[in-house]
């Protein structure tokens, strides 16, 4: 994916970018097929940044659960626990 590659160099250090991915960054040679454009882009992303990782449930996979009628994670959780 050279155009988020080409992105990441025309804002490094110059304007903000705000990125999310479910991949982390050792498997992101899945976006970017050459793993020197790959170290560059993870290069120019972390630097100077701020790195929230977030391990929460999906909010579109539990919509997306709700509307096929399937029982949600925090609903299994809940029967589990349930005396």
């Amino acid at each position: 994916m050279e155009v988020l590659f080409t992105l990441l160099a025309h804002r490094y250090e110059r304007h903000s970018v705000l990125l999310t991915s479910n991949l982390v960054f050792s498997e992101w040679e899945r976006i970017f097929k050459d793993p020197m454009t790959t170290a560059a882009a993870v290069d120019r992303l972390v630097h100077h940044s701020a790195i929230l990782e977030m391990n929460l449930p999906s909010y579109r996979m539990e919509s997306a659960k709700k509307r096929q009628g399937k029982p949600s994670e925090d609903a299994d959780a809940a029967s589990a626990t349930a005396p």
